[in-house]
């Protein structure tokens, strides 16, 4: 058994690594990692693109409506857009709508009970210039995922 950085790319998003999660070798001398607890690091996922996050990609849009249990017409619904405009934020064709990056950040602080932040906060985070970052977890405590984002 090793501890290595792994790149979590099974969530949809490209640049999310966990460090600290256990490597071991399987019978057929495969590299298999062990990630417990699935719902908490998604979750912890999720609270670094909605309250450390500037501006939002159309990965991260795709991952927290995944995580709010949302399709694009039930997303659309609640924004007043087409299930069609969802799907072109989604895939990067448009920029997201600030207005609608501020309701998806409260969206998610409400229905997935992340940290309270202020309205004023979300909607300064709420820009159409999405920077990149990765999202580095420390997943030596499973129960207490901890999420840095770092801007490339």
């Amino acid at each position: 058994m090793t501890i290595t950085p792994y790149h979590y790319t099974e969530c949809g998003l490209d640049d999310v690594w966990i460090e600290g999660i256990e490597l071991h070798v399987d019978l057929a001398g495969k590299a298999v990692y062990r990630i417990p607890n699935f719902p908490g690091l998604h979750r912890e996922i999720a609270r670094s693109i909605v309250c450390d996050g500037v501006g939002m990609t159309g990965p991260e849009l795709r991952f927290l409506r995944t995580e709010l249990g949302l399709t694009q017409q039930e997303l659309g619904n609640i924004l007043h857009v087409e299930a069609l405009t969802i799907s072109r934020w989604e895939r990067g064709e448009n920029p997201i709508h600030q207005n609608a990056m501020t309701v998806i950040r409260l969206l998610a602080v409400e229905r997935l009970k992340l940290e309270e932040i202020g309205i004023e906060r979300i909607s300064r985070q709420s820009v159409s210039d999405a920077k990149s970052a990765r999202v580095v977890v420390d997943g030596t405590d499973p129960e207490n995922y901890r999420a840095q984002r770092k801007v490339a």
